[in-house]
Formats: C-alpha cells, sequence, structure tokens
C-alpha cells in the first residue's frame, strides 16, 4: 500500500516533531495501520467519524480490549485526523465503550517485600530497592542518568515522566553507600569507553541532533547501562542504551516465585507497595501524590482502600461486640 507507507512517513515525522516518545510513536502507527486493514484498506481520507466509531465498537465488542487499549487507539486515529490529514471529525456519539473493570493493586507486606529483595542482586537489586524505595515506575527507574541522582540531597529526578512531566522523588538513604559504589564502578567502566573511542549512549528526541556530545558526557550516562550496544531509532548510529526492562522483570518474578508469593507480584508492585507503606507510617496523602506523579489525587485515593482506612475502612459491629 504505497499511499499507507506515506501516510505513515507523514505520521511518523508529525509525532517526532512534536517529541513522543517512541513507545507512543510506536503505538500509534500500530493503531493507523489496524485502522486501514479494518476497513480494507481504505485511505483515512476516504473515511470519517462513522468509520472511526465503527472501528472503536468493533475493538470493545469483538476483541474485547481494555478501556485504556480502546481509549489509545482513539488517541491515535483523532491525531491521524487532526494533525496528519488536518481533519476535524465531529464528537463520536456511536462508540461501544470497553469497560473499565476497578480492580485493586496488588501490594507486598513489608517482610514480602524484604524477602523478594533478598533474592535478587546487582543491578537488578538496585533497581527493585528503587522501585520501592522511591516508588518508581519500572521505565523511570531504567531511564535514570547520573545526573538524576542527586546525593547531597537525597534526591531523585524522573524527567519525561507519564504525562510528559518531571518530578522529585526520594532517595533512600539505605542506598546511599551502594550507589555511591554503583556509580563509582560505572565512572570506571565510563572511562574505559571513552579511552576506547566506543559509541555513547542514546539521548532523547531532538537531543540527538542538536547536541550529540551529550551522548559521551558524564552526566547523561545511563544509571543502569546495556553491555552491548544497539541502534539508535532516531539516528541509525551505534548507541549504548540502558538495560532491558525485560531483564528486570524475569529476575523479579523469579525471586517472587522463589520466596513462594501467590500473588501476582511484578516490578510495578513495588511502586503500590511503596505508596502503601507510607500510608500505614502517616505520610500526607497529597504528598504521596506528588512523589508518585499522580496529576489527580483520585488515582492516589486508591491506596486508602487497600490500607483498609478509606471509604470501607470501618470496623464491623460484630468486631466490636467480640
Amino acid at each position: 500500500m504505497g499511499s499507507g507507507r506515506g501516510l505513515l512517513e507523514v505520521a511518523r515525522e508529525k509525532m517526532r516533531a512534536r517529541h513522543f516518545a517512541f513507545r507512543t510513536e510506536q503505538a500509534y502507527l500500530h493503531w493507523i495501520r489496524r485502522y486501514v486493514k479494518f476497513h480494507h484498506r481504505r485511505h483515512p481520507r476516504q473515511m470519517g467519524a462513522r468509520e472511526l466509531e465503527l472501528f472503536l465498537t468493533h475493538l470493545a465488542v469483538d476483541c474485547h480490549v481494555s478501556a485504556s487499549t480502546q481509549n489509545q487507539s482513539l488517541q491515535a486515529l483523532l491525531f491521524l485526523y487532526r494533525q496528519v490529514l488536518d481533519i476535524d471529525l465531529p464528537w463520536l456519539e456511536n462508540v461501544t465503550r470497553a469497560r473499565r473493570p476497578k480492580r485493586l493493586p496488588v501490594v507486598l507486606t513489608a517482610a514480602e517485600v524484604r524477602s523478594v529483595l533478598a533474592q535478587l542482586d546487582g543491578a537488578p537489586w538496585l533497581v527493585a530497592n528503587l522501585l520501592y524505595g522511591s516508588g518508581l515506575r519500572l521505565m523511570e527507574a531504567l531511564r535514570l542518568r547520573v545526573k538524576d541522582v542527586v546525593i547531597e540531597r537525597q534526591e531523585l529526578i524522573v524527567r519525561d515522566a507519564k504525562g510528559g512531566r518531571d518530578r522529585v522523588t526520594i532517595l533512600p538513604s539505605s542506598l546511599l553507600d551502594a550507589l555511591r559504589a554503583h556509580l563509582s564502578e560505572l565512572h570506571l567502566r565510563f572511562n574505559r569507553q571513552r579511552t576506547a573511542g566506543e559509541a555513547g549512549v542514546s539521548l532523547p528526541g531532538a537531543l540527538a541532533l542538536k547536541f550529540p556530545n551529550y551522548a559521551k558526557q558524564w552526566g547523561w550516562q545511563y544509571l543502569f547501562t546495556a553491555d552491548s550496544l544497539c541502534r539508535d531509532v532516531y539516528t541509525g548510529q551505534q548507541v549504548r542504551h540502558h538495560i532491558h526492562e525485560k531483564s528486570m522483570q524475569r529476575a523479579v518474578q523469579l525471586a517472587v516465585r522463589k520466596v513462594g508469593i501467590a500473588q501476582p507480584a511484578s516490578c510495578h508492585t513495588f511502586r503500590h507497595s511503596f505508596a502503601t507503606h507510607l500510608l500505614e507510617a502517616g505520610c500526607d496523602i497529597r504528598t504521596i501524590q506528588e512523589l508518585l506523579g499522580h496529576s489527580d489525587v483520585r488515582a492516589t485515593m486508591i491506596y486508602t482502600h487497600v490500607l483498609g482506612k478509606g471509604a470501607m475502612g470501618v470496623k464491623s459491629p460484630l468486631d466490636r461486640t467480640l
């Protein structure tokens, strides 16, 4: 489909001009392809709101996608029409919406967290400790650079987090010695790479083109660098990236199985446990909201239900009687 390839190239250029994350770019291109394929490869200019409603309803009714997946596909196709084709669609009224299930997050006890962490070592141990000790999402931890670690103030600066916002969170004092040792080893490795003339690290968005020298500066090095080089998706050059998230996910899953935890715990469970344990310690929910980077306190309020101190945190009259 020649026109389809041209359309995707224009869409990719528009997204990169707006500094979309690479994963967002890939997801949007995926939904544009599926939309065109669903309508038998008709060009989107030949379609409109009705075809978009049919596709979104198909995702919910036939494919049983989640509400977040359906919303992502909607945002991708709205971007296609508004930013790529310069077509403003009327309000979509006839879409069958996917149901958003109300599920409580998996939270480990402090003892369970300690037992899982005890099964890890090396970089996975340090990453997992930051997930739990600082409330980071997995990709936020893996994308940390040397300049984002402020040991003197015991702060971590999370750059370009979910929603494109930066935030500051806490750096546990119990990790300071381990972090200093890790940074010392990382600096020795950095010096060896510079002496050998190896490629630098990958840089976000347009920085790779505007300031290519940043890739070989100490402050821009990833805190958790990969052992091997890879091709940069923006420049096509060989670069050093951070360690892959799947290696971290596998390490945590193996640790969870080793200690015999029945709950479906994952890397993200450490973040849930961070928030819940702070609430247990009496921390203000607005402070937790800032540390987690939630734009709405209602997203943080879910941890009060996990804790049993929210709207459902009442004492049964049977318990009082007994």
